[in-house]
C-alpha cells in the first residue's frame, strides 16, 4: 500500500522534509520512495507542494499520514477535515508498564479545623528535674 509522509533530510538541529509517496511497508528513515511531491521546511515555514501530482497519487489509492493529511487540508489541495493526531510516550508507556507501581497506602483523613480557632496560650514552664545518676556498669569478665 502506498502512502504520503514526510521524510527527513538536513542536519542536526536543522531539519527539513521531503514529501514522498513511498510503500508503507519501508522503514520512514529509509532513502527509497516512488516520487517526491513536495517539501516542507518548519524553520522558514516554507512549503511546496505538487498539486497534480498528489491529487493523483491519491486517486489511484495512497493514503496520506497524519502530518502530510492535515498540510494539504491547509494549502487546500484536499477538502477534508483535519485528523486529529495525539502525542504519545512510548518509552515512558513501556517503563510503566514493566514496573509495577506501588501500592498506595489509604491516608488517615485528617479531621476538620474547629470553626473557632482558641487563643493560644502560653505554655506553662516547666521546671527542669534533678538529674539522676545513671547506674554503673558492671565489669564484663
Amino acid at each position: 500500500m502506498l502512502t504520503i509522509r514526510l521524510l527527513r533530510t538536513g542536519k542536526k538541529n536543522q531539519p527539513s522534509y521531503k514529501v514522498v509517496v513511498t510503500d508503507k511497508k519501508n522503514p520512514p528513515q529509509g532513502g527509497r520512495f516512488v516520487e517526491e511531491v513536495g517539501f516542507y521546511n518548519p524553520k522558514t515555514k516554507e512549503k511546496n507542494f505538487a498539486k497534480d501530482r498528489i491529487t493523483y497519487w491519491l486517486s489511484v489509492g495512497a493514503q496520506a499520514s497524519d502530518t502530510v493529511h492535515n498540510m494539504l487540508v491547509n494549502e487546500k489541495i484536499i477538502n477534508q477535515p483535519k485528523r486529529q493526531i495525539i502525542f504519545t510516550k512510548k518509552a515512558t508507556e513501556k517503563v510503566k508498564s514493566e514496573t509495577p507501581a506501588p501500592a498506595e497506602e489509604p491516608k488517615p483523613e485528617e479531621p476538620a479545623p474547629a470553626e473557632e480557632p482558641k487563643p493560644e496560650e502560653p505554655a506553662p514552664a516547666e521546671e527542669p528535674k534533678p538529674e539522676e545518676p545513671a547506674p554503673a556498669e558492671e565489669p564484663v569478665v
